[in-house]
């Protein structure tokens, strides 16, 4: 048996077993937590802390199964690969890391599972060694890095109440003012790792990592992280936190799902979905219902791994190609890989009965429900129709358009669909099984008629704007590039990428250089190392000179010492 098999095996073994503790715990409503105490220093004891409630085993049962089915698609995918087991042992590693995170109540452990979700991530981006990838693995771990320092420093100031474990002072931390400073280092910590503005840039960019790390980070693992994180700190953040997290994350689903319309890179395009799906995640969380942001969070992870795959086995298919302005007409080419994409697709935008609906509607009659201003309102919606839009830009431009690709070179393989197929049932039917899991009492929704027609609204001017952005006919492709600098705007998120990279290292490394210019290789390298080594070789010349036994040297000499005894 393969190594990919050995692990497959064992992670959907563990899988179906947490599903069904879940189901168990949420019936007869029951926590478990285990204290193992690891050091005792000062009085501080240092426990390694686990808990077992339905949230916590339901998540970690979706990760493991999503998990399980990306390395039985990576046994094929990633056969040629030389380092096979590395690879795997490093998937392994990241997915440990997460479930640490997930059952972990206590900050020390946390930051084990934090920290290395961080440290395989930057292996796993840097898997494929060049240029691009070294330089997207070092945006990755450096804006993490900033999370990592904000946990760091809510461990020291949790040194005051006695112990880590975060989840005996949720109460407190609403209304003790010196507490809500955990809140804060907490909320930076998750919009680090969940890439909100202005830390998401690093999100397009760890697409350098091989598709299958790219399905997992993508849908369940290292961006979900955050979201997971702020669902359990729900309870105790104030309403200041809230109100910014609620800014935060509108603008980040905005900015996301309008640079998705401009892109042109098949798996950015699905990172920008990810970047706009956190976004409504942390927007539902900061009004308040972290059962519903959990509800998304479990049903966008399954139909974005399966995205990622189909995607996965199109660009090896299409020889490693990855821009979708030489794809088109895959649909006659690999009927079940667009099938099943399709059925993603529409569980994105949240067509009716699929399972994206369930959530997303729901999310967006909740909002509709709320006290909140005409900003949020339209913005939120508005970002929904974007959704759509390049959901439906991207359907046209790889299956339904011209087949603009320079050779045939597309292959099926019955293996990689088998691990696919393992989801698409959850794809369908995860939206009805975890709402009535989830929430056993039904929400009570009293909208106008009009309103509840405006999701349906959304979702139709959507397909109706994907499908004008599509249009890639010549006249307009020219009228494209009369707007050139604002379409090249939108597409590399507002400058973000530039501003992160740029922005931060172009003011340092201009200083090193000049003082490496005037400081090292000027003044105080004249009158330094340099002019003493000068100085030093012109006077040994001398000596070198006086030194050559040459017989007009001696003279001369003597004719000076003969000069200076006459006249002194």
């Amino acid at each position: 048996m393969s190594i990919c098999f050995i692990y497959f095996i064992f992670f959907f073994f563990f899988s179906m077993i947490s599903f069904f503790f879940s189901i168990y715990f949420m019936i007869i409503d029951y926590m478990f937590m285990l204290e193992i105490e690891i050091m005792s220093l000062n009085s501080n004891l240092i426990y390694m802390s686990l808990l077992f409630d339905w949230m916590s085993l339901l998540f970690m049962s979706f990760v493991l199964y999503i998990s399980s089915m990306v390395i039985y698609y990576s046994d094929w995918y990633m056969g040629d690969d030389l380092n096979m087991n590395r690879f795997i042992v490093l998937v392994f590693m990241f997915v440990l890391s997460m479930i640490f995170l997930i059952i972990s109540p206590n900050l020390i452990s946390i930051l084990l599972g934090w920290d290395g979700l961080g440290l395989v991530s930057y292996c796993l981006v840097i898997y494929y060694q060049n240029i691009k990838s070294y330089n997207a693995g070092m945006l990755t771990a450096l804006s993490n890095r900033v999370g990592d320092v904000a946990i760091l420093i809510s461990i020291a100031w949790m040194m005051n109440y006695g112990s880590w474990n975060y989840i005996y002072y949720l109460d407190m931390m609403k209304t003790d003012y010196e507490m809500e400073v955990v809140c804060l280092l907490v909320l930076i910590a998750a919009i680090t790792k969940s890439a909100q503005i202005p830390f998401s840039s690093w999100l397009p960019a760890a697409m350098a990592a091989p598709t299958p790390v790219s399905a997992l980070v993508h849908s369940s693992t290292l961006v979900t992280a955050g979201v997971y994180l702020l669902i359990r700190f729900s309870p105790c953040l104030s309403k200041n936190l809230m109100f910014f997290l609620l800014f935060i994350s509108l603008m980040t689903m905005f900015m996301a799902g309008l640079g998705a319309n401009y892109e042109f890179d098949l798996k950015k395009i699905i990172a920008l979905s990810t970047l706009s799906q956190l976004g409504m995640m942390m927007s539902i969380l900061s009004l308040g219902d972290y059962k519903l942001s959990f509800f998304h969070l479990l049903v966008h992870a399954l139909f974005k791994a399966l995205l990622f795959m189909c995607a996965g086995i199109m660009i090896h298919n299409l020889n490693n190609n990855q821009d979708i302005r030489y794809m088109g007409s895959l649909i006659y080419q690999m009927p079940l890989t667009c099938c099943l994409f399709n059925i993603c697709n529409f569980s994105l935008c949240g067509i009716p009965f699929m399972s994206g609906f369930y959530s997303k509607d729901l999310i967006l009659e909740v909002l509709s429900m709320s006290y909140l201003n005409l900003f949020v309102y339209f913005l939120f919606y508005f970002s929904i129709g974007l959704t759509v839009s390049y959901s439906v830009r991207l359907m046209y431009y790889v299956f339904w358009g011209i087949f603009n690709f320079k050779s045939f070179y597309c292959l099926g393989n019955d293996f990689m669909l088998k691990g696919m197929l393992g989801l698409i049932f959850f794809v369908v039917f995860s939206g009805s099984m975890l709402m009535w899991l989830i929430f056993p009492t039904p929400y009570f929704i009293c909208l106008s008629f009009y309103m509840k027609l405006m999701v349906l609204l959304v979702i139709f001017l959507g397909i109706w704007f994907g499908y004008e952005f599509s249009q890639s006919d010549l006249k307009f492709i020219l009228m494209l590039t009369n707007f050139y600098y604002i379409s090249t705007f939108f597409s590399s998120m507002f400058n973000l990428p530039f501003i992160s990279t740029f922005g931060v290292n172009k003011f340092p490394l201009d200083y090193g250089f000049y003082c490496y210019k005037n400081l090292d290789q000027g003044w105080s390298e004249y009158y330094g190392s340099q002019n003493i080594y000068f100085s030093l070789k012109n006077n040994s010349m001398i000596m070198q000179f006086f030194s050559l036994n040459m017989i007009n040297i001696y003279l001369s000499l003597l004719v000076i010492l003969i000069f200076f005894i006459i006249f002194i």
